[in-house]
């Protein structure tokens, strides 16, 4: 059994690129089945917080690859890198 709060700390890490997504802010629980739909990576603030934040990156439970003692890998393509890479080409 794993508490939120030790789940909280891990990093967490997309496998397609190796890049740190950062750490579990939130959790989506179903609450007709009681089990988790989704974790939420909290955006980091810009400018010290004082221009907005980067989106909450949401990352579906079926999504979640391995669940190791400091780390979590995860499956994520990042919508926007997709839309510029198809604009630049």
């Amino acid at each position: 059994m794993v508490k939120i709060s030790e789940f909280q700390i891990k990093d967490v890490v997309n496998v397609a690129d190796g890049r740190k997504l950062g750490n579990i802010g939130d959790i989506d629980i179903n609450l007709a089945t009681g089990k988790i739909d989704s974790i939420v990576i909290s955006g980091a603030g810009k400018v010290l917080g004082f221009f907005g934040r980067d989106e909450d990156v949401v990352i579906p439970w079926k999504n979640i690859l391995k669940i190791g003692t400091d780390v979590i890998l995860v499956r994520y393509k990042d919508v926007n890198e997709g839309k510029y890479l198809e604009e630049e080409g």
